[in-house]
């Protein structure tokens, strides 16, 4: 019998986030297509040669994506919603760059001169990674657009490398479409012929194996999904194609019988997210059918005790062939531990990046193929790892512990109902009908970048770099001010991030330099390590409140990370449940929310952009997780009086199915994403009959155009179909952190423009 291994992904956007700095300098005009064409490809060829080298048996092509792995389904297919005015089967890379961040002004061929939104963008199952969603309207004629897949696999083929291209399944990608007037599924027959016709190509160009992920297969699937997988999977495999079948991110379940029965060559599974299925998937798969077993952490960064894993996976090697891989592809891990001089030894030794993950995998391999004295030291440093791990006094705190213990159900909950509330606030804050604010941060512009880098560098003092954010902090609310913004924010111009600056002010997180990964297209974050019970040493936002609020009378909203997107958003411990992470968490944040009131602060924003997210795939898994999320939210919030206004944020998501959980989280004020969807999202609020406050989203923050005042007008109009006006807030739909000024100016001013419009039309008389 013979093991060997495969990675089903590998991170994208290099180890120094080249991809990034490539897609930005094309983006403004400081290079050309060719050149950036020229970056992808060096991209490319480099990630082969790195996983060949550490010894992955089956390398993946067409992993690499210039913004999003669905988007290029979409493309492929000629999925390409009618407002960007081409046909499907002329698409370029133009096309592929509109439907990703929105077109800008008559450049883009638009009348009204404001542009095309972007695609809708949301949450890649339960990650941090954005995907761009899928449209389908009625009448639309698909065709294939795009060549990608089959040209990178050429490319790899005369590089050498013989790859396994990978491809996303047509059933998850309709089932993460949205339909307009029509039912995703009606274009069944439509997609199943263009996948066909790109499986026919791929084995013409020489491929022997393709891979197709399904992860839909770890979800509750409908009796249409069932069918539509059937049917695609009875006809595929037939096209001279050998199909690796991949699911991940949780357990088949009710769906193995399903997915072992198809006529397949291979199937994937996650024995991370889901190692209780690995001895049903040993009874249930036929002998015939090759098993991928994803017995290494795609999505963490935690080293494994490989001699743990040998004990379960011998067995099995014994009997049949087997592939190992990572649970999931890479892309959600760092590339390489190497890149971090600056981890102390201990915890270092506690981690694997996706480079590390692989050297793992083959480890596995050898030891299986070859007997484990071949390995013998690689073992013994795992396991040294991961015993000094499970002892290292740097992880438990009793006092953390004694304070988690205490909690009671009163820490959770406020003063008074939220009418009462309200009616305090109205009183203290005097903000007029459709208050104006902004999510909280402003453009982190490239001198503050530079400042902020040479002050990590030793080359700009404590004292200079205090003056300079200052200054900018001192700009922004003067230009808040001049604007008319009702509720000022200070921009967070001290802030790299909004997770890692509250970690690495808190105890129990460790940071990297070079642990980046995509968050979406040329987004990339450096999640915190979350290793250790967490606590806060001392105040972490007061004195920058303090300062913004000295400059203004205007109110001034103190900015915090909620207990669960922190959570979510880093890379965290796997040895206690994430539940009592988060209560950690919680009570810290609940302890800065308690300082900034003392000090005055009228209204705390305490942004829970990631709650859904994190999400268990399988519904009779919700209430569970929203239970202890809500509850870490209220307890981080309910610290404060009635006067105090709690603000919340989140941010694409599909909010609906969870609304209970959103009113049970008693805020005053919440600010959703709404602009892509047109609103759409707030029927669901409407249904639900949401008691608070809201502020949708007025425009899409993460495209470069500028909305006009009518735009905004008929937004809001919108809205207010679906709530009372004196319900809601007028911002944009998320952070301004990644914008440049002169396109957030004037955005800003048409919003606040239009809210003043709302305020007439909603005095005069009916």
């Amino acid at each position: 019998m013979t093991v060997t291994v495969a990675t089903l992904g590998f991170p994208r956007i290099g180890p120094r986030r080249e991809l990034k700095f490539a897609l930005e300098k094309f983006w403004s005009g400081k290079s050309t297509e060719a050149e950036l064409l020229e970056a992808a490809a060096g991209l490319r060829a480099a990630a082969w040669a790195r996983q060949a080298a550490l010894g992955a048996d089956w390398l993946p092509s067409n992993d690499f994506s210039f913004y999003d792995h669905v988007l290029d389904t979409s493309l492929m297919l000629g999925a390409i919603p009618e407002r960007y005015g081409v046909a499907a089967g002329t698409a370029d890379l133009a096309t592929y760059f509109a439907m990703a961040r929105g077109t800008t002004g008559e450049s883009a061929g638009c009348a009204h001169g404001h542009g095309h939104t972007a695609q809708e963008m949301t949450k890649w199952f339960d990650t941090n990674y954005h995907y761009m969603v899928p449209e389908l309207a009625a009448g639309q004629k698909l065709a294939l657009s795009s060549s990608k897949i089959v040209d990178e696999y050429r490319e790899a083929k005369a590089l050498g490398y013989e790859t396994r291209p990978v491809l996303l399944g047509p059933v998850t990608w309709l089932s993460l479409a949205k339909g307009r007037d029509v039912d995703p599924f009606d274009f069944l027959d439509e997609v199943l012929g263009l996948y066909s016709a790109v499986l026919t190509q791929l084995a013409h160009a020489g491929a022997e194996w393709v891979q197709i992920d399904e992860p839909i297969l770890a979800l509750d699937l409908d009796e249409r999904q069932r069918a539509a997988i059937t049917r695609v999977y009875a006809k595929l495999p037939r096209l001279g194609l050998k199909i690796m079948l991949a699911t991940y991110f949780g357990a088949l379940e009710d769906n193995l019988t399903l997915a072992v029965n198809l006529p397949v060559a291979g199937l994937h599974v996650d024995l991370v997210r889901a190692p209780d299925q690995f001895d049903k998937v040993l009874v249930a798969a036929p002998k015939g059918l090759l098993l991928s077993l994803g017995v290494i952490d795609g999505r963490n960064i935690w080293r494994a005790d490989l001699e743990k894993l040998l004990d379960r996976i011998e067995p099995v090697a014994a009997t049949r062939d087997i592939v190992l891989a990572p649970s999931c592809s890479l892309l959600h891990v760092p590339v390489d531990l190497a890149l971090e001089p600056k981890l102390d030894d201990e915890i270092k030794q506690w981690l694997a990046f996706a480079a590390q993950k692989i050297d793992e995998l083959v480890t596995l391999k050898d030891a299986l193929n070859g007997g484990r004295d071949w390995v013998a030291e690689k073992l013994a440093a795992s396991g040294r790892a991961a015993a000094a791990r499970k002892v290292s006094p740097r992880i438990h705190d009793p006092l953390v512990a004694a304070r988690t213990a205490s909690i009671t159900e009163a820490m959770r909950s406020r003063q008074s109902p939220y009418a009462a509330r309200a009616a305090v606030q109205a009183g203290i804050l005097a903000l007029p009908p459709f208050p104006t604010t902004t999510i909280g941060s402003f453009p982190q512009t490239a001198e503050v970048r530079h400042a902020r880098a040479e002050h990590n560098r030793g080359n700009l003092g404590d004292a200079a770099y205090e003056r300079f954010l200052r200054e900018e902090t001192e700009r922004t609310v003067r230009w808040q001010e001049e604007a008319g913004l009702d509720m000022l924010v200070h921009g967070e111009f001290e802030r790299n991030d909004m997770v890692q600056y509250f970690g690495e002010q808190l105890a129990g997180f460790a940071f990297t330099v070079n642990g980046w990964v995509q968050s979406y297209g040329s987004r990339c974050v450096r999640p915190p390590i979350l290793f250790g019970d967490v606590s806060r040493p001392k105040p972490m936002t007061v004195e920058w409140w303090r300062y913004a609020q000295g400059l203004t009378a205007r109110p001034m909203k103190g900015m915090l990370t909620g207990p669960v997107t922190i959570l979510n958003w880093s890379f965290v411990r796997d040895d206690q449940p994430r539940s009592a992470s988060c209560a950690q968490i919680a009570l810290a944040i609940r302890d800065e929310v308690v300082d900034l009131e003392r000090a005055g602060c009228k209204a705390i924003q305490i942004d829970e952009a990631a709650l859904r997210e994190g999400l268990p795939l399988r519904k009779r898994d919700w209430q569970a997780y929203l239970d202890w999320a809500v509850d870490c939210f209220r307890l981080s919030a309910a610290g404060v009086g009635d006067a105090t206004q709690i603000h919340t944020h989140m941010c694409y998501s599909e909010f609906n199915d969870i609304l209970p959980a959103i009113g049970a989280m008693d805020t005053d004020v919440i600010s959703i994403e709404t602009a892509r969807s047109q609103m759409e999202l707030l029927e669901g609020f409407a249904a639900y009959r949401y008691p608070s406050a809201i502020g949708p989203g007025v425009y899409d923050i993460h495209a470069p155009r500028v909305p006009s005042v009518d735009e905004i007008v008929r937004l809001m109009q919108l809205a207010q179909a679906h709530l009372a006006p004196e319900q809601l807030w007028v911002n944009p739909d998320c952070g301004l952190k990644t914008r440049k000024w002169e396109e957030v100016k004037p955005a800003i001013d048409a919003m606040v423009s239009a809210a003043r419009e709302l305020r007439v039309r909603v005095a005069e008389p009916a």
